[in-house]
This record gives structure tokens, C-alpha cells and sequence, in this order.
């Protein structure tokens, strides 16, 4: 073999060379970031699982769940008046004749007595006397306001819990009450908030645990859903102050290190939040300081970055939309709110 052979053998084994090293370089460049091996592992939680009554139970702080009181704010409401010569009903009878299901369509429907003993309205309670009964439909929630059918169901769940009580209802006009519930549907849909924050990956993509590691620095827990996280609220029972959702079937991969995120989002139900908790603000922070860590850009929807005054300007009209929901009684992470905006 010539010197001349030799040497363009030689140059040819260094040309495959240098591509294999830049092939593996480019692996290791473009391949999903992973997570930190001694990183402090992230326990497993439940996310807040909402239950037919409209609340939401929170599994990360177990708890029995919290009893919808009926009000007329946001019910439908029908007396229930025993016969004047039972005077009162024990509890267990009362339970026995509660419907099966809560709901009239897709409305919240409650029943509660007035205890005789701690004259006081709840939820029919083995062992205690009641005097009274009544019971509610709700108005309206996301699904929209209550219609002619759910109210004739409300009534026929009243009708029968009175029958069995050998009780007598009263109800009130239907009309009425559908045209109640069509003007809280139209204050609600108009005064209805969801924000949500994008954050991408400027250069390398990102692993689901390495999302997982980056959201938990924030707070964030496992949710129960794949690729949905959660951000507690300081109160038991609460609703989480914020969500984070990525792609559920990277989560669900066979070998999830390999799967690549590009995205992820940040949510804000608003009118679920009570505003002392500063949801926004959280939000805001949790994102800025996840972009900075992962390498990447806080956006909107449409891909272009969000700048620090257009984010101030959506705090400002928060603000004016809390003012407008505590002033129809409303307020934002209330009892009412939740119930209306479910």
C-alpha cells in the first residue's frame, strides 16, 4: 500500500470518527433532560377528585366532606312541613327516604332538616329529630342554568321524599325560578375565568420526571391523572391554587426517560381560588422561575412570549374581577363560587 493509500485510510478512519463522536454528541445535546438521580424523591399524591356534591376532597389532606348548606343565593328551594300531628321525624327515617342520586340533571340536589335539639339546619343525621325539612336544586353551574326538565325532576325528588314522610311540600313557581337561574347563568359566563401559562423548551426537550423534579422545587405534587400536577392550597380541603399539565402519554411511555416535552402548561381556575392566596402572583412566580431552571420561555397560547406588562395588566383586571364577584356574593374560593363555577 502506497504512503498516499495509507494516508487517506488513515484520514477516512478519522473522518468516521469525528462523526460518530458528533453523533453522539448530538444525542446527548437533543435528548430529553433528565432528572437529578440524588434529587429528593417526590412522594405520590392524589390530586383533589370532585365528588357529586361539587366540592372537591382532597386526598392529600383526608377529611370527611364538607356539607353543602341549601341557599337561596343559588337554590331552588322547597319547604317540606311534617303533619302537624308528628310534630318531628327521626333522623333514620329521614335517611330512608333520601333519593338515591344527588343530582336533578346536572344540578346539585340537597335535602337538610332542622334539628329540633341544636335548631339548627344539616344534612338528615341518624339519631337526631327534625321538625322541618327542606330541599334545593341549584341553579346553575358550568353546565348551564337549570331548565324546565331539571326543575320537574326537582320536584318529583321532593314529592316522593315528602311521601314517604307523609309531609307536604311547597314549592316555588317554576318560572320564576328558571328565569333566576337564566340570569345567574349570564352573570356567571360573563364573570367565568380560567388563565393558563405556557412554558416551552428554548433548546433541549424535557423528560417527564425531569418536569416532575423542576415542578415539585415549586410545590407541586403528582396529581392523579399522568402528566398532571397539583399545587396545594395552605387550607385543608381546599381546592389546589394551581394545576400543571403536560403531555399524558409521554407520562405513560413504555420508557418515559426517553419520552421528549416540549410544553407545559400552568392553570388558574379563578373563581375556585380564594384571591388572599395570590393564585396569580404563584403562578407567575412557579413559571418564571421553572423557565429559568429548564431553559425555557413563558408564552401564550399562540407561542410568543408573554412580557412582565402584559402579565401585570391581566393582574390588574383580576382584580376588578374579584371585586365584581364579592359583590354579588360571590367571592372567589367561597363555598357559593365553587358551587356556581363547577
Amino acid at each position: 500500500m502506497s504512503n498516499l493509500q495509507l494516508g487517506l485510510a488513515v484520514l477516512g478512519v478519522l473522518v468516521l470518527v469525528a462523526l460518530l463522536v458528533h453523533s453522539v454528541w448530538s444525542a446527548r445535546v437533543n435528548a430529553p433532560k433528565q432528572a437529578q438521580a440524588d434529587a429528593q424523591a417526590v412522594r405520590a399524591q392524589q390530586e383533589p377528585a370532585f365528588d357529586d356534591s361539587g366540592f372537591d376532597t382532597m386526598a392529600l389532606h383526608p377529611h370527611p366532606p364538607r356539607r353543602l348548606p341549601i341557599d337561596a343565593l343559588i337554590d331552588a328551594v322547597a319547604t317540606v312541613n311534617l303533619d302537624p300531628l308528628a310534630k318531628e321525624v327521626p333522623g333514620e327515617l329521614a335517611l330512608a327516604a333520601m333519593p338515591s342520586t344527588r343530582r336533578a340533571g346536572t344540578k346539585l340536589f340537597s335535602i337538610e332538616g332542622f334539628n329540633a335539639d341544636l335548631q339548627e339546619w344539616e344534612s338528615p343525621t341518624a339519631g337526631a329529630r327534625y321538625s322541618v325539612f327542606q330541599t334545593g336544586v341549584q341553579l346553575a353551574n358550568r353546565a348551564g342554568a337549570l331548565n324546565d326538565i331539571e326543575y320537574s325532576e326537582f320536584v318529583v325528588k321532593t314529592q316522593a321524599f315528602a311521601d314517604a314522610l307523609g309531609a307536604t311540600p311547597e314549592f316555588p313557581e317554576m318560572r320564576d325560578e328558571v328565569a333566576r337561574a337564566r340570569e345567574l347563568d349570564n352573570f356567571a359566563s360573563v364573570h367565568d375565568a380560567q388563565l393558563g401559562l405556557n412554558l416551552r423548551a428554548r433548546n433541549a426537550a424535557w423528560s417527564p420526571g425531569y418536569v416532575t423534579q423542576m415542578a415539585a422545587q415549586q410545590g407541586f405534587v403528582p396529581g392523579q391523572l399522568p402528566g398532571r400536577m397539583v399545587l396545594p392550597a395552605a387550607v385543608e380541603g381546599a381546592p389546589p391554587l394551581l394545576s400543571l399539565a403536560f403531555d399524558s402519554q409521554a407520562a405513560l411511555a413504555e420508557d418515559p426517560a426517553q419520552s421528549a416535552i416540549r410544553e407545559l402548561t400552568l392553570h388558574l381556575d379563578v373563581p375556585q381560588v380564594d384571591r388572599a392566596e395570590q393564585p396569580f402572583a404563584r403562578m407567575c412566580q412557579a413559571a418564571q422561575a421553572m423557565a429559568q431552571s429548564m431553559e425555557g420561555a413563558v408564552t401564550d397560547d399562540n407561542g410568543q412570549p408573554l412580557a412582565p406588562q402584559a402579565l401585570d395588566g391581566i393582574a390588574h383586571e383580576l382584580q376588578r374581577l374579584y371585586d365584581m364577584l364579592e359583590a354579588r356574593d360571590f367571592a372567589a374560593g367561597s363555598g357559593l363560587a365553587r358551587r356556581l363555577f363547577s
